[in-house]
């Protein structure tokens, strides 16, 4: 019988593992080649995984809920035409990952008996252990469920009590991992009556240290999607991570706003294109990126990592409230129309969960539009590796002393525009910092109005 594994693909340069969210396929069951085969979700973006080829699925080595290192090995396909029987000829355990996990001391796992007895099904090796407290209950729980369990002293009871979010309910690695977490932070509050009330905060919430009062009765508790948890586990580690400093500049940005006004119909009208102003923010973001190198870096402990290519990642707002950041690769290669069109692709599927892995990895600096949502400015964090991200505020009209040959000094009306730009002061001092932003101001407000596009 041939046997042959199926690792968790690569999914961009900057993701390292994956959690599986289910599992499209049964063992036993037939696939076809490029046939989706499991979802996963990473850190960027939830994405289907195809089969490598065709065959029958003989084994899964993960279950829905574990997080798998890229290139570890998930499953187990036989590309025989037809199923055989994997007791029908010895196991090749190589084949498999190494699993450490056991049930319980003096107890061998899993895999151990397989090696002794290669013609033993993996189905009569459950059946030959003993589970936890199999009297209390018939629930099923993986052998790394119940090594942990009795590791950290779980009692029957309070592993029942577990909510799975495997299949069938099944209590996953990560299920019980987060019930840890949250049994091992705890605080004591106190209610009107004087009485002790313990309340458990989640892996994000332990940085901080002030308490949280138990909600009242009229308040609504509502538990963060994975995306979100995901958005808060970066973000704090991010500021771990980075020295955050931040430089403002203001921008004279009138004449880009008039030629934008003047030219936003022959784009939609000779190239069926929205001219928005994100790609023009792009051109001028790149152009400084080019002038100032050490912007576009990364820091790899004591080490600088100079990027050859200019990638400008772009924070996009998804409808459910979360964030998607699509890069613009080689942004310094594009012109205007082809960054307005790859732009608004970008934020059309961004929208309806249709971006690749790769169109969200790779970013080497990053741009967020709060303006668009008419904040003045901002302070965004940084997108690691990234060492700096530029937030553009909104374009407001202003009163403003202008310098003029004819008449002097006069007070007039102008298009401004503030720039604010977050970067990490590991490697990035202020004098960088300020001029790169200064630089990008510049390019926008000597913005050429005699071009076409």
């Amino acid at each position: 019988m041939a046997l042959i594994e199926i690792l968790m693909p690569q999914m961009g340069e900057s993701v390292m593992e994956a959690t599986i969210i289910s599992w499209l396929k049964n063992e036993g069951e037939k696939v076809e080649a490029e046939e989706p085969l499991l979802e996963v979700a990473t850190d960027k973006v939830d994405t289907e995984v195809p089969a490598i080829q065709e065959g029958i699925i003989k084994e899964f080595l993960a279950e829905e809920g574990d997080i798998v290192q890229i290139g570890a090995p998930i499953a187990i396909l036989s590309t025989d035409a037809v199923e055989t029987n994997i007791s029908q000829k010895p196991h090749d355990n190589s084949l498999f990952k190494e699993k450490k996990e056991y049930y319980s001391d003096g107890i061998k796992s899993e895999t151990s008996i397989a090696e002794e007895n290669p013609l033993v099904k993996k189905e009569e090796v459950v059946r030959a252990i003993e589970p936890i407290n199999a009297s209390v209950t018939d629930r099923f729980y993986s052998p790394l469920v119940k090594k942990i369990a009795k590791e950290e002293n779980i009692t029957s009871e309070e592993l029942n009590a577990i909510a799975g979010s495997g299949k069938d309910g099944r209590v996953t690695k990560n299920d019980i991992i987060s019930y840890l977490k949250k049994r091992r932070i705890k605080r004591v509050y106190f209610d009107s009556n004087g009485s002790s009330i313990s309340q458990v905060r989640s892996a994000v919430e332990k940085e901080t240290t002030i308490p949280v009062p138990i909600p009242h009765e009229d308040d609504e508790v509502v538990e963060m999607d994975r995306v979100r948890r995901i958005i808060a586990d970066r973000m704090v580690e991010s500021r771990n991570i980075s020295a955050h400093v931040h430089s403002f500049v203001e921008a004279d940005v009138t004449e880009m706003v008039k030629w934008r006004e003047d030219a936003k119909d022959r784009f939609l009208n000779e190239l069926g294109v929205k001219l928005t102003f994100t790609p023009i923010f792009i051109e001028a973001l790149a152009k400084a990126l080019q002038d100032y190198p050490m912007m576009n870096i990364s820091v790899d402990g004591y080490k600088i990592i100079k990027r050859k290519h200019i990638n400008i990642g772009i924070a996009v707002a998804l409808p459910d409230g979360n964030l998607i950041v699509p890069v613009v690769k080689n942004a310094d290669q594009l012109d205007l129309v082809g960054l307005a069109k790859l732009v608004n692709d970008f934020a059309d599927r961004a929208r309806e969960n249709q971006l690749s892995i790769d169109e969200i990895s790779g970013s080497t600096y990053t741009l967020t539009n709060v303006g668009s949502f008419g904040s003045t400015m901002g302070t965004p964090i940084i997108l690691q590796p990234n060492v700096g991200i530029l937030a553009i505020g909104v374009i407001e009209k202003k009163l403003s002393v202008l310098e003029t040959k004819e008449y002097g000094d006069v007070i007039t009306v102008r298009h401004k525009i503030t720039l604010s730009h977050s970067y990490d002061h590991r490697v990035i001092d202020g004098a960088l910092g300020s001029l790169f932003v200064k630089r990008v101001g510049d390019y926008l407000e000597n913005f050429d109005t005699s071009r076409k596009f």
